[in-house]
């Protein structure tokens, strides 16, 4: 059974920086690609950055520059490093996996920026 975890959310003032981690049970994020996307109150889920088998990364447009995405196959943990955050990034922050063509979802962590 496939679970996701993430952790790591919390309050900061703009321009600071948070790392939210993703931790893996039943799956092993080192051969399947990983993403996380984010949801503010009101808006839909959008995607913030994936990361492939291969390590290519990618990202959305209004976050390219300030985030990171890495993986640590030892820890089966994904990670969103988050720099120069702004107001606008406040949301629920999700990973997510494929597994057999099945969409897997942690329960998410609250990021919240004040400006």
């Amino acid at each position: 059974q496939v679970q996701l975890l993430e952790s790591g959310g919390g309050s900061v003032q703009a321009g600071g920086s948070l790392r939210v981690s993703c931790a893996a049970s039943g799956v092993i994020f080192a051969i399947n690609a990983v993403g996380w996307y984010r949801q503010a109150p009101g808006n839909q889920r959008e995607l913030v950055a994936t990361i492939t088998t291969g390590g290519n990364t990618n990202y959305a447009d209004s976050v390219k520059g300030r985030f990171t995405i890495s993986r640590d196959n030892a820890k089966n943990r994904v990670y969103l490093q988050m720099n120069s955050l702004k107001p606008e990034d406040t949301a629920v922050y999700y990973c997510s996996v494929s597994v057999k063509a099945k969409d897997y979802w942690g329960e998410g962590t609250l990021v919240t920026v004040s400006s």
